[in-house]
């Protein structure tokens, strides 16, 4: 399958700091890709060399087979929608959308206009008058409206209410359907398991943690929850045994995050009167912090990570 973004050994350093180390990173066409990490990992440093705003202090970025540097072109068959959006406020929401468009040369206008409807915007509104949410529209429907062959959004959703993070989350898996490829760099990490076939966790510029989104999530600490009727298990008994990543207590009810077969957690729990025993599955959240405090020799990758690759170190 070819790679709408191909990245090697890519790495941006600003001065004596280094905000993206030895990038691998492949995103095959057709896929929805979730790029995760908190402020500061390296993901918007990552985004604006993808979009040919930046230039790598070493490495190899593609994005649709081109050098988003050299070639101006293939930046039209991006849709494109920056961490930090800045909008002109003497335009209408509408001039904004028209001078984005003139700017692209093509945009399909019974889309926009469907958008602007979906995204509840008045097109004749100032843009010095809007929330930051409403802002926030403008720029989904500026990104979305040319139907470009790839999306690069960072936090798309930031300042949206339940409402439009539900109409940006089903346009992104019509975007899908289609056969278009989208990169979702979130901190939202609910927005991303119900979207994203596969996620990279990226740490200090690393990639500490990859692929399918449920195998990443099947690999997190599976938290169980127990309450016993009297007597409850001395916790060093429990923090003893192997695949016991944390164990809290508050007074009948004990948690312990387990990773591997629950065997021996089972065997041990089973010497004690037990009230109530459960285990819910893991989700992306779980995942996420599971790697992101996980000691980097254990989970790093050496930087490279693929779009349904089984996750290193999971």
């Amino acid at each position: 399958m070819a790679a709408a973004i191909s990245c090697e050994g890519v790495t941006k350093r600003f001065g004596d700091f280094t905000a993206v180390d030895g990038l691998d990173l492949t995103v095959p066409e057709g896929s929805v890709f979730g790029y995760l990490g908190p402020n500061g990992a390296g993901k918007s440093t990552t985004i604006r060399m993808l979009m040919g705003l930046s230039r790598p202090t070493s490495g190899r970025v593609r994005v649709l087979g081109q050098d988003p540097l050299a070639d101006a072109a293939v930046r039209r068959r991006i849709g494109y929608l920056p961490g930090e959006l800045r909008l002109d406020d003497r335009l209408t929401v509408l001039q904004t959308l028209e001078s984005w468009a003139r700017l692209r040369g093509t945009v399909d206008l019974a889309l926009r206009d469907e958008l602007i409807e979906r995204f509840a915007l008045d097109p004749k509104k100032a843009v010095r008058g809007l929330s930051t949410g409403n802002r926030r529209k403008v720029g989904l429907v500026g990104a979305f409206m040319s139907r470009p062959d790839l999306l690069v959004l960072d936090e798309p959703t930031n300042g949206l209410d339940p409402l439009m993070q539900q109409v940006f989350l089903d346009l992104v898996a019509e975007v899908a359907r289609e056969g278009r490829t989208v990169l979702l760099s979130s901190h939202i990490l609910s927005e991303v398991e119900r979207v994203a076939g596969s996620v990279a966790v990226l740490r200090a510029g690393r990639i500490v943690a990859s692929g399918e989104t449920a195998r990443l999530r099947r690999g997190a600490a599976q938290k169980f929850h127990a309450v016993f009727t009297d007597e409850v298990p001395p916790l060093t008994e429990l923090e003893g045994l192997p695949g016991a990543a944390e164990v809290t207590a508050e007074g009948q009810r004990v948690t312990v995050a387990w990773t591997g077969s629950p065997d021996a957690l089972l065997r041990t729990l089973s010497r004690y009167r037990l009230d109530s025993l459960t285990a819910p599955e893991p989700d992306l959240e779980d995942a996420f912090f599971h790697h992101y405090r996980t000691d980097g020799d254990r989970t790093d990758t050496g930087g490279r990570v693929e779009a349904g690759a089984d996750a290193a170190g999971i």
